[in-house]
């Protein structure tokens, strides 16, 4: 056995020991919107409001006391059809002076395309209940027929670049070893849509410069660690083999080579194992599979020892998991409300160093986590 597989075994192991060990905290869960249509992404504005997606099609300004404001103007079509809709929304690091913000969807293709999709990221300024000045800044190639594995996470890193984690479409799973698309990647763009000169693949012969790190599946949680400034980012494995991965330039991660999990029913194999010269291990996976989405570092010391840990949502283990860390490597695990019964789509802490998540249904809910 050789020595990441090894680490990662060991890592496994004993995140399940915790498990069995951990004592649930005192916590409960506030409602503070409801009546939201499947939402999706959360953002916080700088007054204290929330952005909320619906996958339908809707982007929502929510009042601090929970009202809902009546769905923005200005959006570009989104195609809403199973996993696909409008998914995350992000605010410009420099919002406060230029009220830009940024959201991902599921584009359809154009007329000779009409059946096929893609990945796509827009941005705005939001003026009042509107958005003004909308540009699509970034679109996913090449377009796909199929409705799901959109990705589709946003994260701002400290330069002001742009990551937008991408799906391999489902149907296209080979692809995210092919350099020459967008199909199960990491892609890093300017706040306008340009390329980084500095990205690992922009002067590769044959590969998509905008192209940050490559063998991914479904990445529908990322966020950036405030001690390192690294991207963290996990994704759904098939059947068991949901990850958690510290998403390095010019990373190979895996998909469909190496994985943890299996082909759906049968349980038959998938690609050459678990481990591969030149691929890179998780920090941690689930099998079996909890549907991972959304993530959050908690930086706040609003619940005790909590500080530090990682939380992550899950959709079919419909629970809050926390994830408590040595640096990179995760060293306990705790699943928190479990008796709570709900899809968790997506997890932020708030401006008040609070737990936000929301909640995948319709209709779905925001709810603040209170020690």
């Amino acid at each position: 056995m050789n020595a990441m597989r090894r680490a990662a075994l060991v890592v496994a192991m004993s995140v399940a020991m915790s498990m069995a060990a951990s004592a649930a905290h005192a916590i409960e869960v506030v409602p503070v919107a409801i009546g939201l249509e499947n939402p999706w992404g959360l953002a916080f504005l700088p007054d204290g409001r929330m952005l909320v997606t619906e996958r339908p099609g809707r982007l929502r300004i929510v009042a601090a006391d929970g009202r809902l404001g009546e769905p923005l103007q200005g959006l570009p079509a989104v195609d809403a059809r199973s996993q696909g809709g409008l998914l995350d929304v992000a605010l410009d690091p420099k919002f406060a002076s230029n009220g830009l913000v940024y959201w991902s969807y599921a584009e359809a293709g154009s007329r000779s395309e009409a059946d096929k999709n893609g990945t796509a990221v827009a941005r705005g300024r939001l003026q009042g209940e509107r958005l003004t000045e909308v540009s699509v800044i970034f679109r996913q190639l090449p377009k796909v027929k199929s409705t799901a594995h959109f990705g589709s996470r946003l994260v701002f890193d400290r330069s002001g670049r742009l990551f937008v984690t991408l799906g391999d479409r489902y149907l296209r799973r080979d692809d995210a070893q092919n350099l020459g698309n967008h199909l199960g990647k990491v892609v890093r763009i300017d706040a306008d849509g340009g390329v980084p000169a500095d990205n690992p693949f922009a002067r590769a012969a044959g590969a998509r410069p905008e192209l940050w790190s490559i063998g991914h599946r479904n990445m529908q949680g990322a966020a950036l660690n405030p001690w390192t400034g690294a991207l963290w980012t996990h994704e759904h494995g098939p059947q068991g083999g949901d990850e958690v991965n510290l998403d390095m330039a010019g990373k190979n991660y895996g998909w469909p080579v190496i994985t943890y999990g299996c082909e759906y029913g049968s349980c038959a194999a998938i690609g050459e194992g678990k481990a591969k010269a030149g691929m890179e291990q998780p920090l941690t996976y689930w099998v079996p599979s909890i549907a991972p989405s959304g993530m959050a570092f908690l930086t706040s010391d609003r619940y005790a020892g909590w500080k530090g840990s990682l939380f992550v949502g899950a959709l079919a283990g419909q629970m809050l998991v926390r994830l408590q860390l040595d640096g990179d490597k995760v060293v306990k695990e705790e699943r928190l409300l479990t008796d709570l019964h709900e899809r968790i789509r997506d997890v932020r802490q708030g401006p008040d160093g609070l737990l936000y998540l929301l909640t995948d249904n319709n209709p779905g809910r925001v709810l603040r986590v209170v020690p």
